[in-house]
């Protein structure tokens, strides 16, 4: 373990609370482990940890957020999230691979869609890394990762490429796994916010669009 967690690790177990762990873990459909540590109280300690302890070096982000992944609970992942979104403007371009293997370790909807954010900032930074890995992880078996490339212009708003999006989206198409039809509705829903006559015109012409997708896509519409 880094020296840098100890005192957050220490700071999570110390506040750790079993009745709230057990309702936590039925929530994830008991894949992980959790310390009852809801979400306020966390970000209220890491807050706390991070004034006094301070953001670690850019050269030591990536094993401590090995080794927060390499910890049973959950809380510990959400925190190597909380802490990579303090440096994400400022990591190097091989980063990415860190940021890979975040997404393909223990792998959930509550940890991907979290590090939607920071792809996102990265791939704006690094034209030539969003060349390479998104076409890498488009067309990877790990759904995953070919969730990650439909999120992760969430918060791309007026600057989406939304032909990039469709041609996701297209690739997609027939897939019968549930995380990639739901982030295709988000997706679209989310682009809908700026464009919704593109949306529309986009889902009506897309016949074999999944209908969970469809639903989500014009539930505001």
């Amino acid at each position: 373990m880094h020296p840098y967690l100890n005192p957050l690790t220490e700071s999570f177990q110390k506040n750790a609370s079993a009745s709230q762990a057990a309702p936590m873990k039925k929530y994830m459909r008991d894949q992980f482990e959790y310390l009852g540590i809801q979400t306020p109280q966390r970000l209220t300690l890491q807050k706390a940890f991070l004034v006094k302890y301070g953001f670690p070096d850019i050269a030591e982000l990536d094993p401590i957020l090995r080794d927060l992944w390499g910890l049973p609970q959950r809380e510990f992942q959400y925190a190597a999230i909380g802490l990579l979104g303090t440096r994400t403007d400022q990591v190097p371009a091989k980063f990415i691979k860190t940021t890979e293997y975040l997404l393909v370790t223990k792998s959930w909807w509550d940890t991907v869609d979290s590090l939607s954010g920071a792809v996102g900032i990265h791939f704006r930074r690094f034209p030539e890394v969003r060349e390479k890995y998104l076409t890498k992880w488009r067309a990877s078996d790990n759904f995953w990762l070919r969730r990650m490339t439909i999120l992760f212009q969430l918060g791309y708003k007026k600057e989406t490429d939304f032909d990039l999006l469709c041609e996701i989206i297209r690739e997609n198409l027939g897939s019968q796994e549930f995380f990639i039809n739901k982030a295709v509705g988000w997706a679209l829903r989310q682009h809908a916010r700026i464009d919704p006559k593109a949306v529309k015109k986009f889902v009506n012409a897309t016949k074999d669009l999944n209908p969970l997708s469809r639903r989500e896509a014009l539930k505001h519409l």
